[in-house]
């Protein structure tokens, strides 16, 4: 059960706890890949500080993520996503409550939080570089490019 037909969504939401790290980066990975055929946002349950760490390993692949601010299910809505991709327990724990009145589709990738991890500046990158790649393969998988 491949993603061999499945059409592409028009409204991709990333969300995950703080709106930080990991629905950022899914997004950017996204936008980057897609560009404009896709709208695509990211949100947390609460709001969060940016992340410099994220900022900089997304920089190391080209993608621009400092103008990143944090954001909230309240601050964008949710009614115009057709999907709705979460990456924490906390954030899947939502979006299974939003499809009791609406309409969408919920995918659960779990991913760790990196900015939960200690260690040296480098082993801290990398803890961040290998869910930035984790996400990078995850969506080439499920959205992608070919003929429109």
């Amino acid at each position: 059960m491949a993603n061999e037909t499945r059409k592409l969504p028009d409204a991709v939401l990333f969300a995950c706890t703080r709106n930080v790290v990991r629905s950022p980066m899914a997004a950017a990975l996204l936008h980057h890949l897609h560009g404009n055929k896709i709208y695509v946002a990211s949100a947390g349950l609460a709001r969060g500080e940016p992340d410099g760490f994220a900022v900089q390993v997304m920089a190391e692949i080209g993608i621009e993520m400092g103008h990143h601010r944090s954001r909230t299910f309240e601050d964008l809505g949710d009614n115009f996503f057709n999907l709705i991709v979460s990456l924490s327990p906390e954030a899947q724990h939502h979006a299974a409550r939003l499809t009791e009145r609406l309409a969408l589709e919920i995918e659960y990738w779990p991913m760790l939080d990196p900015s939960i991890f200690e260690g040296s500046r480098e082993q801290t990158l990398n803890a961040y570089r290998s869910i930035r790649d984790n996400l990078a393969s995850r969506v080439r998988a499920r959205f992608p490019v070919g003929p429109s």
